[in-house]
């Protein structure tokens, strides 16, 4: 896939340095995040797309995006496909600051509320924020079925394999080798 200005699995270095600190302009450490992305309305790769570019608008840097995936809908049938990410993206934003910008964002791609599961324009997903967890009536981190769904795990495990669940201490692989999700997830190739 080839976003404009971002690192995909299709650009990446093989020796890219992805570890370096993460620091904002003022000198402040940034946290590194990853995001679920996810659309099965309208045009899915633009939706998709603009939400990746979106994203830097609102304080969240986009540092690499994995691979697209169409999958199956679960929890919700019958809807259309979803074509699926996740990204790894840097941001000085503190959790609850990090979903209203997120949320900006679905609503500046087209998000409207609607049936819970059900069909959306853009959906984006906190999956973790560092090593914090966050339990609250407004969000939870790590994301609370994270370890239970092919369409987040696939995607993540491309960008970080080894990254830890900050509860269970399992890592993104552990969880997919171990899932009873049995939704079809399918890398889908972008054209151009």
């Amino acid at each position: 896939m080839r976003v404009p200005g971002y690192l995909t699995m299709d650009t990446m270095p093989t020796d890219s340095d992805h570890t370096a600190p993460l620091a904002s302009p003022t000198g402040h450490k940034l946290k590194q995040v990853y995001l679920s992305l996810g659309s099965n309305l309208g045009n899915r790769v633009a939706n998709t797309q603009k939400a990746i570019e979106d994203l830097d608008r609102v304080g969240i840097k986009v540092r690499r995006v994995s691979s697209f995936y169409k999958t199956e809908p679960v929890d919700f049938n019958p809807q259309a496909w979803f074509l699926n990410c996740v990204v790894e993206a840097a941001t000085g934003l503190m959790p609850l600051q990090l979903l209203k910008a997120v949320k900006s964002v679905e609503r500046a791609v087209g998000r409207r509320p609607g049936v819970s599961k059900g069909p959306r324009a853009i959906d984006i997903d906190i999956l973790l924020y560092e090593n914090v967890v966050v339990r609250s009536s407004a969000l939870t981190i790590p994301h609370a079925r994270m370890s239970e769904r092919r369409f987040v795990l696939i995607p993540l495990r491309e960008l970080a394999p080894g990254a830890r669940h900050p509860v269970n201490s399992r890592t993104v692989t552990d969880m997919l080798h171990d899932s009873r999700d049995l939704s079809q997830v399918v890398r889908f190739k972008l054209e151009g």
